[in-house]
């Protein structure tokens, strides 16, 4: 066991080395400039009538605004990666950075939506118009959760980093983030694929916020349980594994938001970063009683 435990550490360090972490986030920003001019390309040579596109794939091309929506994605997947990185260190961090991933990806979901606003009529008459605007207030409570979650994140106790049991926990973590890596690399790869063959083929791609992070989240889900279930041997703390559980709870909840449409979208999102917060508040009134809950 011993010596799974120092290949993955082995692996972890080389895989999210800061050296790797820099090369990995000018490579990003460089593809994410490369794609925002594609993506306005295509836009262009579609609006000249030099390129044709079945009407399930235009609501990305219909629109200089919509190209915005491509480098949010590549960014997207470079925070993944930083999830992946996080995952060892605790379960609060790994939350944050979760609540993190899905603003960005709200915030891709408005960059699409805003351009196919309905500006003709009675402009509440309009379903699309007002999800709209549901997204865009949604979006600003769900920025000040996250603030309040990483606020009262500050007020959690450090323990000791040389404690064996801690570094045998973090070391098992890293096995669940290594392994995450290279099932989501593959899951990246697989969707990025088909999402181009659909494309070629003129096919309906589908819900574009929910490719590939559906599958993800899911994922996310199952490291999380198998990370919790570890915890087990290290803690028996019941404050603490109920702390884990409802943020178990909290990803489900986001994860269930990609198969929501209109309202219940949003919805499903703040009631899971809510219940996170509220999970976290409790925990630390439990840790340090004579605090409030503020």
């Amino acid at each position: 066991m011993n010596t799974i435990r120092t290949t993955f550490n082995t692996l972890f360090a080389n895989v999210f080395a800061h050296e790797v972490q820099k090369k990995l986030e000018n490579l990003i920003l460089l593809l994410a400039g490369v794609g925002f001019f594609a993506h306005l390309t295509l836009i262009a040579l579609k609006s000249q009538g030099i390129i044709f596109f079945e009407a399930s794939n235009q609501e990305l091309l219909n629109d200089p605004i919509s190209a915005i929506y491509t480098p949010f994605s590549l960014i997207l997947v470079y925070e993944v990666y930083l999830l992946l990185f996080y995952l060892p260190r605790s379960f609060t961090s790994c939350i944050s950075k979760q609540f993190e991933i899905i603003s960005l990806i709200v915030i891709r979901k408005i960059f699409k939506d805003i351009p196919q606003m309905d500006l003709i009529g009675n402009w509440f008459n309009s379903q699309h118009n007002l999800e709209l605007v549901v997204d865009l207030l949604g979006f600003l409570i769900l920025f000040l959760l996250i603030y309040l979650f990483n606020k009262s994140k500050q007020r959690l106790h450090n323990n000791s980093k040389e404690d064996p049991e801690l570094l045998r926990f973090i070391s098992s973590k890293k096995i669940v983030s290594v392994t995450m890596f290279f099932f989501l690399g593959i899951m990246a790869i697989l969707n990025f694929s088909q999402w181009v063959i659909h494309l070629i083929n003129d096919q309906t791609v589908g819900d574009l916020n929910g490719l590939f992070f559906n599958q993800f989240f899911t994922l996310l889900i199952l490291a999380d349980v198998v990370i919790l279930l570890i915890s087990f041997r290290y803690t028996e703390e019941y404050s603490k594994l109920i702390r884990n559980t409802g943020f178990i709870i909290s990803t489900i909840l986001i994860r269930l938001s990609f198969a929501a449409e209109g309202f219940l979208n949003m919805t499903l999102i703040l009631t899971g970063v809510t219940f996170a917060l509220l999970i976290l508040k409790i925990y630390n009134a439990i840790e340090n009683p004579n605090r409030t809950l503020e």
